[in-house]
């Protein structure tokens, strides 16, 4: 019984020694002050109450890939619009010329170039009844329109598309000869049409192409002050 007395008193003292330190410190200083000490940001930890403490075990934690932010994408600029080809013209010979100076200054480069198209220089109006059965056709025609009081009129000969029609007059301007049409149409003839008259040619005309709408305005505006050039899309 002594020994076991002993024993048990040795056991005591080296639990108490290993509690005071007395045989060096724990591996990895696991005491409790070393723990507070070692811990990072303790200034931040805040002591829940047991109503707190239940309020976080219940609430879900959220899930990894949430907590982590991805940057945002960087913006995308807006595609400018552009006008795919615009037409300009047509220019008589010292028209095209001014007109060529003020465009160069918009610094287009290839995207605006400079063509040739046909043009006729109309110089006056033909009225007149179409070709319709040869000179027996022009006979019969002759014969309505002198019966509607029609004194005026020629029947057109020579090698030309407009062979056996039937002249009513030439006029200088476009309405003078719809006036004519007018007026005949009141005495019943049917069927009177125009044609412009003059000169065919060449004109100069511009194209850009793929303008933006600011280049494309800015063209218009050099265009407005040419009498008679219009703004189009290509043909």
């Amino acid at each position: 019984m002594k020994f076991v007395f002993w024993v048990l008193v040795a056991l005591n003292a080296a639990l108490f020694a290993y509690a005071q330190g007395y045989l060096g410190k724990p591996a990895g200083g696991e005491r409790e002050p070393e723990r507070l000490k070692n811990q990072l940001a303790a200034e931040r930890m805040v002591l829940l109450s047991p109503a707190e403490a239940r309020a976080a075990a219940q609430t879900p934690a959220a899930p990894a890939a949430l907590l982590v932010q991805e940057p945002a994408p960087a913006p995308v600029p807006p595609a400018l619009e552009t006008v795919d080809c615009t037409q300009a013209g047509a220019f008589a010979a010292s028209d095209a010329r001014r007109f060529e100076t003020r465009i160069a200054r918009l610094d287009l480069g290839a995207r605006a170039t400079r063509t040739s198209v046909p043009f006729q220089e109309v110089t006056s109006h033909l009225v007149y009844l179409p070709p319709n059965g040869g000179k027996e056709g022009a006979d019969r025609r002759v014969a309505e329109l002198k019966e509607k009081g029609v004194q005026n009129f020629f029947v057109m000969q020579g090698d030309s598309p407009l062979r056996w029609a039937v002249s009513l007059g030439v006029f200088k301007t476009e309405a003078a000869a719809q006036s004519l049409v007018t007026a005949l149409g009141k005495q019943g003839v049917r069927g009177v049409r125009v044609l412009p008259r003059g000169p065919q040619g060449t004109r100069a005309t511009w194209q850009f192409r793929d303008l933006t709408a600011e280049e494309r305005s800015r063209v218009a505006g050099i265009a407005d002050d040419f009498a008679g050039v219009e703004l189009r899309a290509c043909q």
